[in-house]
């Protein structure tokens, strides 16, 4: 089922979310909505807070960068078959190595902005069958990660920014929090 995405100015985007439990009900039914939902959205990844749930769950599918022609043909490969379920994940590593990209959000439609992040990581999270996984990535995937993990810390991409770019687009942000805004998907505002 598609659900709204959450806009930008909900409380719920800035909480640390709750892990989940082995025995939590309706799991297959919550990331199959996420699913539907990123898809409709025409995203490459979302955090279960972007659809109303506090819970430590986001879903990545990075195929569509796989049609950047600006990337070599091994990390075109690599990111058309990245499609992943991160339950209850934890960063426990990152590189010094740094790397800027132009990052979006579903929850902040329209803006873009170029954010620097680490260029590898170790993630260690549980599947949907809750077995323990570890990961190390790189590039784009790691990048999509860092955003989604972000999201279920209750951070977003333009806390990353500078203050003089966050003065800058301080009313961009307050007209998508009010729903002043027009979306290409279903949205839900915070009144």
């Amino acid at each position: 089922m598609i659900l709204p995405i959450i806009a930008y100015g909900n409380p719920i985007l800035r909480k640390k979310c709750n892990p989940i439990s082995e025995n939590f009900n309706g799991l297959d039914s919550l990331i199959q909505n996420m699913w539907d939902t990123m898809y409709a959205a025409n995203g490459v990844g979302l955090a279960a807070p972007q659809i109303g749930e506090s819970l430590r769950i986001f879903i990545v599918d990075t195929s569509p960068f796989s049609k950047d022609n600006e990337l070599t043909e091994e990390e075109r490969k690599k990111i058309s078959i990245f499609k992943k379920i991160f339950i209850n994940p934890k960063i426990v590593w990152s590189s010094n190595t740094l790397n800027n990209f132009n990052e979006g959000c579903l929850s902040i439609p329209d803006v873009t902005e170029d954010i620097t992040r680490e260029n590898e990581i170790e993630i260690h999270f549980q599947d949907q069958n809750f077995e323990n996984q570890i990961l190390k990535l790189d590039g784009l995937c790691a990048r999509v990660v860092q955003h989604e993990f972000d999201h279920i810390e209750g951070v977003l991409f333009t806390d990353k920014l500078s203050s003089f770019k966050k003065k800058l687009l301080k009313g961009k942000l307050n007209n998508i929090s009010k729903g002043k805004i027009n979306s290409d998907y279903l949205m839900t505002f915070f009144d």
